[in-house]
């Protein structure tokens, strides 16, 4: 931490937004809060089109972050399950005024010529 401190400060919102920057990492822990725990296939799924890599790298800085839990079950085939943890659990209020916000705000595909 004393390199981001040397780089950047003590800024809260840098810090905040470095843990869940990137394309995915919010509708990945968005994803997880709707489904309680979830599949990776699932998850991939859900994500249509996520490349495998860009998922697993994301999911990967999110466990690292100790935003999402990873588990694995040695099983055949093997099962692998993620949910959020209890600090994970704690970024649910800004998921859901995400959400509303988008909501509020989105316009409908004729009103911006979206077909």
């Amino acid at each position: 931490m004393s390199d981001f401190n040397t780089h950047y400060g003590n800024c809260p919102m840098y810090y905040a937004m470095s843990v869940v920057e990137g394309k995915w990492k919010w509708i990945i822990l968005w994803t997880i809060y709707q489904a309680g725990i979830v599949r990776y296939n699932k998850l991939r799924g859900e994500l249509q089109p996520i490349a495998h890599k860009t998922l697993s790298t994301q999911l990967k800085e999110l466990e690292a972050s100790n935003l999402i839990h990873r588990e694995q079950y040695n099983e055949v085939p093997p099962r692998v399950e993620y949910s959020l943890t209890e600090e994970g659990k704690t970024m649910i209020p800004i998921l859901e005024l995400l959400y509303q916000w988008g909501e509020e705000h989105m316009k409908s595909p004729y009103e911006t010529g979206i077909s």
